[in-house]
């Protein structure tokens, strides 16, 4: 009977399930992507799946990977506490769970993550100040990534709200509006598959943020500090180990950073969260 109320959960997104009908044995760890990627749960569960492993053998508890694909999810999986663990690329999911619902930081993906200002290599835009005015295109107003490029250009003297900008659903899109001439500036994260192909790619970036914690695992009330000690310990030493170096490969990450726990907190208010 359990076993088809997890495949009913998975099936439906952890959607209504209560936290009584969970077994007890098991822990759920909560994934995101925000708005960055367009995986759907069975390759979200391939690619955590060894991580969460990992996790349950440090814990001695059973972790199941859930996909949080819409933000709403992730928001209700943490105000109800269904997650009981949480690994989200949009950063200020858990800062909010730190500051508001007695989560505690567990680690931070490396390297952190920043917005990238974008220019098609033909452009005559060489700096930020020049970007002013040009049509821009960015995540929706939704995401981490806008909320980023928006407190950073705040800092810098510029106000979004006041240039002519244009939103997409998904980050992938930014190229496409670039291409296609349908803007002149795009908005992009450091760790997007844009960014990373930037070598190779017809696109040059005028502007770097700040860099800031990037995709933060947070563990919630039911995990005691002891628990995340050991996590810690095990995150921060994956990259010496031949199973942990497959498991970064995977996840795509580089390593994990234990100490960024503190720029984490201090990360809504300079959003202006």
């Amino acid at each position: 009977m359990k076993s088809i109320i997890y495949a009913l959960t998975l099936a439906l997104g952890f959607a209504c399930i209560p936290i009584s009908s969970r077994a007890q044995s098991e822990l759920v760890l909560g994934v995101s992507e925000g708005s960055s990627g367009g995986l759907d749960h069975a390759r979200v569960i391939a690619r955590y799946g060894g991580l969460a492993d990992l996790m349950s053998r440090t814990l001695k508890r059973k972790v199941q990977v859930v996909f949080a694909r819409e933000f709403s999810l992730l928001d209700e999986g943490i105000k109800s506490g269904r997650f009981d663990l949480v690994f989200a690329r949009s950063s200020d999911y858990p800062a909010r769970a730190v500051r508001d619902h007695g989560y505690q930081f567990v680690a931070s993906a490396k390297p952190d993550g920043q917005c990238f200002v974008v220019v098609p290599k033909d452009s005559p835009v060489k700096t930020l100040a020049e970007a002013k005015g040009q049509r821009w295109v960015m995540p929706e107003q939704v995401s981490y990534m806008a909320k980023l490029c928006t407190a950073e250009l705040r800092e810098r003297g510029m106000t979004l709200s006041k240039e002519n900008v244009q939103t997409v659903r998904e980050q992938a899109a930014v190229p496409f509006y670039l291409d296609n001439k349908f803007a002149d500036v795009g908005l992009i994260a450091s760790y997007s598959s844009s960014a990373k192909n930037l070598d190779r790619s017809v696109y040059r970036v005028v502007h770097k943020s700040v860099t800031q914690p990037y995709f933060p695992l947070v563990a919630g009330p039911k995990i005691t500090q002891q628990q995340v000690r050991a996590l810690q310990a095990q995150l921060s030493t994956l990259h010496e180990s031949e199973a942990g170096r497959d498991v970064l490969k995977t996840v795509e990450v580089e390593g994990f950073d234990v100490t960024s726990g503190q720029r984490l907190r201090a990360l809504l208010t300079w959003l202006g969260a």
